[in-house]
């Protein structure tokens, strides 16, 4: 009995000084990976980054470093730490190769969140689809599509592709092209089309609309009409300039081309 008890009496002298280094390693690391996660968070608020990519970020940091911490807590017992190592970097890579695609959307995320070729609100254009921005979070983009449809876009593929955006500068020009016959008069028919664009309460003076003549098809000459409006008014303007054309036209006497059926008596 008293051989065991000698035994703890020299384990106890032993181990205390490393416990109790140890444990004030493990305070003071908390404390300082507090202040670490805090001022990191600090510096992506003042950069302006995503408050999601803020949270993501600073939790990720905080793991790696408690992590880090724990190892050389339980190094500092004297316990082995080359087992726990390779289970970390075994683990890691698993999770890897397992993660693969979505750490991809993950580093599509953050690199979208941090040059921000869009945010909430911007018209896009990507991957094919056309939508209004509705969310973005780290790994998908979702937007509103024009017929209020929800699109979903993972970030990984949104980041590599080529992003349209047709917000950022605020005016967009609407590309239409008119055909009329080609015994209709030109300088009439630019008159006609021209009087229809600086007559629309939502086309802008500046830039200015144009009308041209585009090109000479085999059964029409096609005139470029091109107005710019706010970006907000350009399905307004499409619509209602494309309908204006043909009432306008109609009035003018000038003819817009289409396929006549011609029956033939036998």
């Amino acid at each position: 009995m008293e051989k065991y008890i000698e035994n703890l009496k020299n384990l106890v002298i032993e181990y205390t000084p490393k416990i109790l280094v140890a444990l004030a390693i493990l305070i003071i690391g908390l404390f300082a990976i507090k202040i670490v996660v805090k001022t990191f968070r600090n510096i992506l608020k003042k950069r302006d980054v995503d408050e999601t990519l803020q949270k993501f970020l600073g939790d990720l940091i905080s793991w790696a470093l408690k992590i880090l911490l724990f190892v050389t807590v339980i190094s500092k017992l004297g316990i082995e730490t080359a087992s726990f190592a390779a289970i970390i970097a075994a683990a890691g890579l698993a999770v890897g190769l397992a993660l693969q695609g979505s750490l991809g959307n993950f580093a599509g995320g953050v690199l979208i969140m941090i040059f921000k070729p869009f945010k909430l609100g911007d018209l896009i254009e990507a991957q094919g689809e056309i939508g209004v921005v509705k969310e973005i979070s780290i790994f998908t983009t979702k937007l509103t599509g024009l017929s209020n449809k929800e699109i979903i876009i993972p970030n990984g593929t949104l980041s590599n592709g080529n992003i349209v955006n047709y917000t950022t500068e605020g005016t967009r020009r609407v590309d239409l092209t008119i055909g009329v016959s080609y015994d209709a008069d030109i300088k009439q028919t630019k008159e006609v089309l021209m009087n229809i664009l600086t007559a629309h309460s939502k086309v802008l003076k500046d830039p200015a609309p144009a009308v041209t003549v585009a090109e000479l098809a085999d059964s029409s000459v096609n005139f470029a009409v091109r107005p710019w409006c706010k970006t907000e008014h350009y399905w307004d303007v499409y619509f209602e300039v494309t309908e204006t054309v043909k009432i306008e036209l109609d009035k003018a006497g000038i003819e817009i081309p289409y396929p006549h059926q011609v029956n033939v008596k036998k």
